[in-house]
């Protein structure tokens, strides 16, 4: 597959949105903004968000919809690679935040749900009927791991319900092309989850013991990021340790597409025939390229 290098130099790229005129608006969770990365490579500041803004998603509003982890990591270098590491004791939560891309405002729609703080929101994707799945990520402590969950909420602000709580370490999600299906990437167990929908917003029973139906585990030490559909239903999943994107059919089926990096951690499709994918290497700070060998899911929402 050949790569172009579009841009570099950010402060751990995630969350690339494709935008209608070309552009690739996308988070940097180090740097704790959003920023816009034009054809040519030129770069500009969207929004200083603080925390640690990790996916994010255009809704029915125009507006962009971010999940902010709340600055869940520390950040070490190792030999000029940015690499997350704890969670900081400072840290006391993540957020949804609304970012208006008209006024400039930049609102906290989300921090609980039922009473209790979110911990690391990390991923999001809307529906059809315009609310949106996202995933918590949990965090780490001097203890151990603190889980994470699958949500949904409305964008008014008038709904948000845990869904599947206690998942490992939930990063990535998305949605079938028929939305019957719920796909979350867990990290740590190098595994791709699919969650049945029974109605918009609402995850069915489990079935068994299992919270969900395995697609694959990914065999040795490799961990899963972020990810994006394609429009057959294959679901890319970023992939860290083993760097580059692995596109797992929903039977089961793997291949890998490598980029140059230890840590890949998300992709998006746009272009007119939707078969044009950027993917963020965020060790190296660098915004990748590609013609995919197949087209992508346009998503609900664009801006």
């Amino acid at each position: 597959m050949d790569i172009e290098l579009v841009a570099e130099g950010f402060e751990f790229p995630e969350g690339p949105i494709a935008m209608a005129d070309g552009s690739v608006i996308l988070t940097e969770i180090k740097g704790r903004r959003l920023t816009r990365v034009a054809p040519d490579g030129t770069k500009t500041l969207v929004v200083e968000t603080g925390g640690g803004p990790n996916g994010a998603a255009i809704g029915p509003d125009g507006a962009i919809w971010i999940t902010n982890n709340g600055g869940a990591f520390e950040w070490l270098d190792n030999g000029g690679l940015t690499i997350p590491g704890p969670t900081p004791a400072s840290h006391t939560g993540g957020s949804i935040q609304r970012f208006d891309l008209t006024t400039g405002a930049l609102t906290t729609v989300y921090d609980s749900c039922e009473g209790q703080r979110l911990v690391g929101p990390n991923d999001l994707v809307f529906d059809k009927a315009g609310g949106f799945w996202f995933t918590d990520h949990g965090c780490s402590t001097p203890e151990g791991r603190k889980n994470g969950a699958v949500y949904y909420a409305r964008t008014d602000g008038s709904h948000i319900s845990r869904q599947k709580g206690h998942l490992i370490s939930p990063n990535g999600i998305g949605l079938s092309p028929d939305e019957t299906v719920v796909y979350v990437a867990d990290t740590q167990l190098g595994r791709l989850w699919a969650f049945d929908v029974a109605e918009p917003g609402v995850l069915a029973p489990n079935a068994g013991f299992a919270p969900g139906r395995v697609i694959c585990n990914l065999p040795g030490y490799q961990l899963l990021d972020s990810l994006a559909v394609e429009a057959n239903g294959k679901v890319c999943v970023a992939t860290i340790i083993n760097g580059g994107i692995t596109a797992f059919g929903p039977s089961g089926t793997t291949e890998h597409y490598p980029f140059p990096d230890l840590i890949v951690t998300n992709i998006c499709f746009g272009g007119a025939d939707m078969s044009t994918a950027w993917i963020t290497a965020s060790a190296t700070g660098k915004l990748f390229k590609a013609r995919w060998p197949r087209p992508g899911l346009k998503l609900n929402f664009n801006g």
